[in-house]
C-alpha cells in the first residue's frame, strides 16, 4: 500500500519552502518561485501542493504539456493525501487550460463520497513535514529561462513516472470529511463542481467582519485566522483554519453580516463557491441542499454551545438531545419574531444575525429597548411570566434562530430545571429593563435601525 503523504486536511502546513514559492509567485517573481516549488517536487514528489504550484508556473511559461501532466498528477496525489480541496484546485487549473475535467471530478467524488471503499477512520497519518526554509535549498540560481523550464519539466515527468510505478499498489485510505463524505457520489460530484480556485497572499483579508457575504470557502492549502473585534476595539483570535477547513458557509443559510473577519496568515490556496451556484445544485440535487442545511445547523449549534447561557446550563452529554427539540427558522430583515400584545410562538435562540426589541407605548415613534445577538434568547419573558408580549422583536438583519414551539416549552423545563432557573432570571431582568425604558428611559428611535 502506498503511504499517504503530507497535507492531510486539518494538519499544520509546515512546508515553508512552499510558502516562499507561493509568496514569490504572488509577487510576480516566477523564476524564483519555480526554483523553490520544483525543488520541493524533486525532494518529495508526493507533495501535491508543490506539484500544483510547479505546474501553474510551467503553464504561465507556455509549457502546457508539462503543466497538464503535473496537474493530473497533483489531482491523484491530493486524493491520496485526503485533501479534497487541493484536488479540486488542481482540476480548476486544468479547466483553465481547456482540458475536459469530468473524469477528474469523478475520481475525486468516488474517493470521498458516502460508501467509498477508500474512506476509513484509520487512514494512514502523514509523515514528518518538509524541512523549514533555512534547511532547504531551491534549484540553482544559475538555472534561468529555458534551462530552468526544462529542468522543472524533467522533475515533473520523473514524479509522474514514479507514481506510475507504484500505481499497482493498493490506494491509500483517506479520512472521511465533514459534509462531503455524507453525500452520495453524484451529489458530491455536483457540489465540488461549484467551487473555483484562487490564491491569496499573507495578510489578505478574505472575509471582513460586518460585511454581507454570499460565499463559502475551503482552505486547499495554507492557514488563515478568524478574528473578531471586541467591544474595546481590540482584535480577538477565535480560531485558525488549516488544510480542508470550510468557512463562511453560514452565508448560505443567512445573509446576516459576517460575524468575524478571516485573514490569511500564510500565502494560501482557497476554493470559493457562491450562493447562487450552490442553490442551483440544490435545486437539481435536493440531497445536497439537505446536507448543506444540516451541516450549517451543526456549525450553528457548535458556535452556540460556546456562547449561549441556555445551552451551557445543561450538561454537555445532554446538549445534542436538547438541540434536537428546536427547529431552524429564518427571518428576513424587518420580519417580526414576536408581536406586541400577542402570545409568543415559543422560545427563540439566536443563531445568526441580530434582533431589536421595539416598544411603542406612549410614543409617537417606535423605539428600540434592546438589541440582541448570537447566543441570546427572546420570547422567554412571555413564556416564563405567562403573559402576552409587551414589545415587538424585529430582525435587524437576516437572522436565523433555533425555535422551540410554545407547546414543547413545558416539557423542556421539566427535563432541564436549570434552564428554567436561568430563563426566569433573564425574563425578570429583561422585563425590568423594558418597564424602565417604557417609563421614560433613553432609547434609540427604531428608524435609526432601518428595520423596514
Amino acid at each position: 500500500m502506498r503511504t499517504a503523504p503530507p497535507n492531510l486536511p486539518g494538519a499544520a502546513t509546515s512546508d515553508s519552502p512552499l510558502d516562499r514559492a507561493l509568496a514569490l509567485l504572488l509577487a510576480g517573481e516566477r523564476e524564483a518561485a519555480l526554483r523553490w516549488s520544483a525543488a520541493v517536487v524533486q525532494h518529495d514528489a508526493s507533495v501535491p501542493s508543490a506539484l500544483i504550484l510547479t505546474s501553474r508556473l510551467l503553464a504561465d511559461a507556455g509549457r502546457t504539456e508539462a503543466a497538464v501532466e503535473g496537474f493530473e498528477l497533483g489531482v491523484k496525489r491530493a486524493i491520496d493525501t485526503g485533501n479534497l480541496p487541493l484536488a479540486v484546485a488542481a482540476v480548476g487549473d486544468l479547466r483553465l487550460l481547456g482540458i475536459e475535467v469530468a473524469k477528474f471530478l469523478d475520481e475525486i467524488a468516488s474517493a470521498f463520497c458516502q460508501g467509498s471503499p477508500r474512506l476509513s477512520d484509520d487512514a494512514t497519518p502523514p509523515p514528518p513535514p518538509l524541512p523549514h526554509e533555512e534547511d532547504f535549498q531551491p534549484l540553482s540560481s544559475f538555472l534561468t529561462g529555458p534551462a530552468l523550464l526544462s529542468k522543472a519539466t524533467e522533475i515533473v515527468h520523473e514524479a509522474s513516472k514514479e507514481y506510475e510505478t507504484s500505481s499497482e499498489s493498493e490506494s491509500p485510505l483517506v479520512s472521511p470529511l465533514p459534509l462531503f463524505s455524507a453525500l452520495e457520489k453524484e451529489g458530491l460530484r455536483a457540489l465540488i463542481g461549484c467551487f473555483e480556485m484562487f490564491t491569496v497572499p499573507a495578510g489578505n483579508r478574505v472575509i471582513s467582519e460586518g460585511e454581507e457575504g454570499a460565499e463559502a470557502y475551503i482552505v486547499a492549502r495554507g492557514e488563515l485566522e478568524v478574528r473578531r473585534t471586541t467591544e474595546d476595539g481590540k482584535s480577538l483570535t477565535l480560531a485558525r483554519l488549516a488544510n480542508g477547513a470550510l468557512f463562511g458557509e453560514m452565508a448560505l443559510l443567512s445573509r446576516a453580516p459576517r460575524a468575524a473577519s478571516v485573514v490569511a496568515n500564510r500565502p494560501s490556496i482557497l476554493l470559493v463557491a457562491r450562493r447562487d451556484a450552490l442553490e442551483a445544485v440544490a435545486a437539481t440535487r435536493p440531497d445536497v441542499g439537505v446536507e448543506l442545511a444540516a451541516h450549517c445547523r451543526r456549525r450553528m449549534v457548535a458556535n452556540l454551545v460556546r456562547t449561549s447561557k441556555l445551552l451551557l446550563s445543561v450538561a454537555a452529554s445532554e446538549r445534542p438531545a436538547l438541540v434536537e427539540r428546536f427547529e431552524t427558522k429564518v427571518f428576513e430583515k424587518g420580519d417580526k419574531l414576536i408581536v406586541e400584545g400577542k402570545e409568543t410562538s415559543g422560545l427563540h435562540l439566536i443563531a445568526s444575525g441580530e434582533v431589536a426589541v421595539v416598544g411603542h407605548e406612549d410614543s409617537e415613534e417606535p423605539f428600540v429597548i434592546a438589541s440582541l445577538g448570537v447566543g441570546e434568547t427572546v420570547g422567554e419573558v412571555a413564556l416564563v411570566l405567562r403573559r402576552k408580549a409587551n414589545a415587538d422583536v424585529v430582525a435587524v438583519h437576516p437572522t436565523v434562530t433555533l425555535h422551540l414551539p410554545r407547546e414543547d416549552f413545558l416539557g423542556l423545563v421539566k427535563d432541564h430545571p436549570a434552564i428554567l432557573a436561568g430563563l426566569y432570571l433573564a425574563a425578570v431582568e429583561r422585563d425590568d429593563e423594558t418597564t424602565s425604558v417604557l417609563a421614560g428611559g433613553a432609547a434609540a428611535v427604531a428608524e435609526d435601525y432601518d428595520l423596514v
